[in-house]
C-alpha cells in the first residue's frame, strides 16, 4: 500500500508511520509517499488515514521502480549527458574495443554524429567461447582516453561483481547486458555503488522481470537507472536478430520513472534496419538511442553486420533528433 499525504504534514505523518511499521514490514518513503507491505488501510493511525490525500492499495511487486512512489521522472547526470529531462541522449561507439587507435577513430565519429556518450565493450560475452571476448583493462583504459579527448562520457559492459571496482574507474555508466539482466548478485554490487546503470532487457524476460531486476537495484540505494530496450526472442526473428518492443517503452514511459533508451543495432542485428528501428524506438518515447559504429564493419572483430558506418550513423542522429522534436511538438499542441 502507498499513503500520499499533504506535503506540509508528510515529514511528521511519514516519520510515525516509519516508527510504528519500520520494524516489521517492508517501507518505502519519497517526499510526501510512503510504501508499506503487507497492511491494509484500517491498520493505519485513524488521523494519517484522514490526512492522506490517495491511499493506493493496488501496488505493484516493484515498488521502487514504480511511477505510484515515484511520479516524477528519475533525472540521470553525467559529467558530458543529461538523460531522462526531456532532451534525446545519444549514445555510440564500437560493439568492442578492438584497439587504442580504433576507439579514438570511432570517438571521435561519435562526437561529429551528436553522440556525448562512448560506447565499447571491453568485457564481452559472447556465444561462442571462441569468439572475440575483449580487451579487458587495457580496453577500458582505451575506451577512458578516447571519451576524454572527446569530451564524452563512457558506457561500457560489466558481468561480474567482482569487476565492479575496478570497471567503476573508468566508466560512467554501467551497462547490464540482456544475459545478465537476472544475475542478482551482479545486480546488488551496482546497486551499492553511485554509478548510473543502463539496465538491458532479458532476451526472453517480461516487462515485470525487467521492472523486478531493476528493483534489485534500487532496493541497494541506486536510483540512477535506465532500461534498455534490445529486443526480445520470439517465434520469428528470422528476419530480425530479436523482436524490437516498441510497445515496452510506451508502456514504461506509464509504468516507471527510469529514463528509457532504445538499441536498434542489437535489435536488428542488420544495419539496414538500425534507422528505420531507432526512430520508432523514438517515437513511443525512448529518452536515448545508443547504437553500434564501425568504419569498416566487414572487418569488425563484433557483430560487424549491425554496425553503422559513419554515414549512416550521422543521417540516423539527425533523423532521430527530428523525431524526437517532432514528438515534443505534438505533445504541446495537444497538452
Amino acid at each position: 500500500m502507498i499513503i500520499v499525504l499533504p506535503k506540509e504534514n508528510a515529514a511528521t505523518a511519514i516519520n510515525k508511520l516509519t516508527a510504528i511499521f519500520g520494524g516489521h514490514r517492508d517501507v518505502f518513503t519519497h517526499r510526501n509517499r510512503i510504501s508499506i507491505g503487507g497492511i491494509t488501510p484500517d491498520q493505519l493511525p485513524s488521523d494519517i488515514r484522514q490526512m492522506a490525500t490517495q491511499i493506493i492499495t493496488d501496488v505493484p511487486k516493484a515498488i521502487q521502480s514504480s511511477r505510484l512512489l515515484h511520479p516524477e521522472n528519475e533525472i540521470i547526470k553525467l559529467p558530458h549527458t543529461t538523460i531522462g529531462d526531456g532532451s534525446l541522449a545519444l549514445m555510440a561507439g564500437p560493439c568492442a574495443v578492438e584497439s587504442e587507435a580504433h576507439v579514438k577513430k570511432m570517438a571521435a565519429i561519435a562526437k561529429q554524429g551528436g553522440a556525448t556518450v562512448l560506447r565499447g565493450g571491453a568485457f564481452k560475452p559472447r556465444t561462442s567461447p571462441y569468439s572475440f571476448q575483449g580487451l579487458g583493462e587495457e580496453g577500458l583504459k582505451f575506451l577512458r582516453e578516447a571519451a576524454d579527448e572527446q569530451g564524452m562520457d563512457v558506457i561500457t559492459e560489466v558481468m561480474d561483481d567482482e569487476h565492479v571496482p575496478m570497471i567503476a574507474k573508468y566508466t560512467d555508466v554501467f551497462q547490464i547486458g540482456s544475459r545478465n539482466m537476472q544475475n542478482f548478485s551482479l545486480l546488488k554490487a551496482v546497486g551499492k555503488t553511485n554509478i548510473p546503470v543502463a539496465l538491458k532487457r532479458g532476451m526472453s524476460a517480461t516487462i515485470d522481470d525487467w521492472l523486478n531486476a531493476a528493483e534489485y537495484i534500487a532496493a541497494e540505494g541506486n536510483h540512477q537507472i535506465m532500461l534498455v530496450e534490445r529486443g526480445i526472442r520470439t517465434f520469428d526473428n528470422t528476419h530480425t536478430r530479436n523482436t524490437f518492443d516498441a510497445g515496452a517503452i510506451a508502456a514504461l514511459r506509464q509504468l516507471t520513472p527510469f529514463p528509457i533508451i532504445a538499441d536498434p543495432s542489437h535489435a536488428t542485428g542488420d544495419r539496414q534496419l538500425v534507422s528505420p528501428v531507432g526512430l520508432a524506438g523514438v517515437a513511443a518515447g525512448a529518452d536515448g538511442l545508443i547504437v553500434e559504429i564501425h568504419d569498416h564493419p566487414e572487418k569488425a572483430l563484433s557483430d560487424g553486420p549491425q554496425a553503422l558506418t559513419p554515414t549512416m550513423f550521422k543521417q540516423l542522429m539527425k533523423k532521430s533528433q527530428a523525431m524526437h522534436d517532432l514528438m515534443n511538438d505534438f505533445e504541446e499542441v495537444n497538452a
